[in-house]
């Protein structure tokens, strides 16, 4: 069913923390409606809104260390890439960053 996708481990564990913001988002609204307000981010938005926002430069971060992450590495003199995790950790710390100040 998943052949068509490289499932490695982090890929895996990415998708598994947005399925699990999604569903602990959903429980959230439930259990208390949000509502608008401003943060940084230039519009009033909601949990919702910084959610998407959110993920949204969270792959960002991780495509953009994706294309970056082989000159990265023959710059610094690594004998291999840097690993995925970091763009992982950075991405979710911008994440965190949106949804807490956006």
């Amino acid at each position: 069913m998943f052949e068509w996708m490289a499932w490695t481990t982090p890929v895996a564990v990415f998708f598994s923390c947005i399925v699990l913001m999604l569903a602990g988002m959903t429980v959230w609204e439930i259990k208390s409606p949000t509502s608008m307000r401003k943060g940084f981010l230039p519009i009033e938005t909601t949990r919702g809104d910084r959610l998407f926002i959110g993920l949204l430069s969270a792959a960002y971060v991780n495509l953009a260390f994706i294309g970056v992450s082989g000159k990265l590495g023959a710059w610094m003199g690594l004998e291999a890439d840097p690993s995925i995790w970091i763009s992982f950790v950075i991405s979710m710390g911008v994440l965190a960053l949106i949804m807490h100040k956006g």
